[in-house]
């Protein structure tokens, strides 16, 4: 619970970042669309992107936890958006790197959380 925690406030930070990059003054983290999604990615089992990304932690590849999905988690398409967008604006986003890594360079979990768990605050 207590890495959970620390991992969410480390989330909210990077969007926030993000968010202040590419709509300077226009949008909050507050806003549903951002933290809301963040909140029930990260805590609720109905969430789509909660549940495919326990399927990777578990050790599915992408394409054995999507077959095994009967809808579509947006937050893996999201993420490779988000990475491109990305490259125009150098945001530091360790979290979303991480994400990156595991998702579309195979990357395996343990490895790449370990590198995270040196780039986190």
């Amino acid at each position: 619970d207590n890495y959970q925690a620390m991992v969410i406030s480390n989330a909210i930070r990077e969007m926030a970042r993000f968010i202040e990059a590419i709509s300077p003054g226009k949008r909050q983290i507050c806003d549903s669309v951002y933290l809301g999604d963040l909140l029930v990615t990260s805590y609720s089992r109905f969430s789509r992107n909660h549940n495919f990304g326990a399927m990777i932690g578990r050790g599915y590849t992408v394409k054995a936890a999507m077959m095994e999905m009967e809808m579509v988690a947006e937050g893996y398409y999201g993420t490779k958006c988000i990475h491109e967008i990305n490259r125009k604006y150098n945001v530091n986003m360790p979290l979303l790197d991480c994400v990156y890594r595991i998702l579309y360079e195979r990357c395996p979990v343990s490895l790449a959380f370990e590198k995270l768990s040196t780039e986190l605050i």
